[in-house]
């Protein structure tokens, strides 16, 4: 993971970066930070994952700039405002800003970092041995469901693709709960991010399959899906 840091003034760069790298401790994170004076020396590798930019930057460098010269671009770097002046807010629908942060109020970085890296939850791999032994490597961020299949697991990709491979749902889903799944009967494992619709009898993912909601599982899915998209969906 990259961050990176925009910021004219020294004493702001230091104190903001020392903040993300208290963060990461704390969070055991492995993040590699870039420190940067000014937009024009960002963009010259604009190579980061998220970026703390200065809206107010020296020699009438203009923040919001740099931002829409990274969306221009395409890089799906997301971007978190640095102002003292929190009106300036406002005129980053633009630039579809992920976040603002006020320099009188550090703690905020805390809570921005909390949510990117919260969205990223999926974006790591599950490895498991085929019927073949062939050792599949799984994006989360891909996986569609997981379902028995005899004594087999079937992983269905977004994309159609299939796995069949050895294990036990009931372990799957005790390992991939924290991630963005949830048992809605004791053969469907299924990923929240792709669950388009939902009642107390049903989910619809959005691949047009239909799984049924175990009743034992209907009362903690609702509130799994309901957490789910309050932090996640734009």
């Amino acid at each position: 993971m990259k961050i990176g840091i925009v910021e004219d003034e020294a004493v702001w760069r230091e104190q903001i970066q020392a903040v993300i790298e208290k963060y990461c401790r704390d969070n055991q994170i492995s993040c590699e930070i870039g420190s940067y004076s000014g937009g024009g020396d960002f963009m010259k590798n604009a190579d980061a994952d998220l970026v703390f930019l200065d809206i107010e930057l020296a020699d009438g460098e203009d923040g919001f700039e740099t931002a829409r010269r990274l969306m221009d671009s395409g890089n799906q770097c997301k971007v978190c405002f640095l102002t003292s002046h929190t009106e300036l807010a406002r005129l980053g629908y633009r630039v579809n800003a992920f976040r603002y942060i006020d320099k009188r109020h550090p703690e905020e970085i805390d809570e921005a970092l909390d949510f990117f890296f919260g969205s990223r939850i999926q974006d790591r791999f599950l490895y498991c041995d085929d019927i073949a032994g062939s050792c599949i490597r799984i994006k989360l961020s891909e996986l569609l469901l997981i379902e028995t299949s005899g004594r087999k697991l079937r992983y269905l990709m977004l994309d159609g693709r299939e796995y069949l491979c050895a294990g036990r749902i009931s372990e799957m889903a005790e390992k991939l709960s924290p991630f963005g799944f949830f048992l809605i009967q004791r053969s469907y494992l299924v990923n929240l991010k792709y669950v388009e619709q939902a009642d107390s009898r049903e989910a619809t993912l959005c691949n047009g399959t239909k799984a049924a909601i175990g009743r034992v599982h209907s009362k903690e899915f609702k509130k799994a899906f309901f957490n789910w998209r309050m932090r996640f969906d734009d």
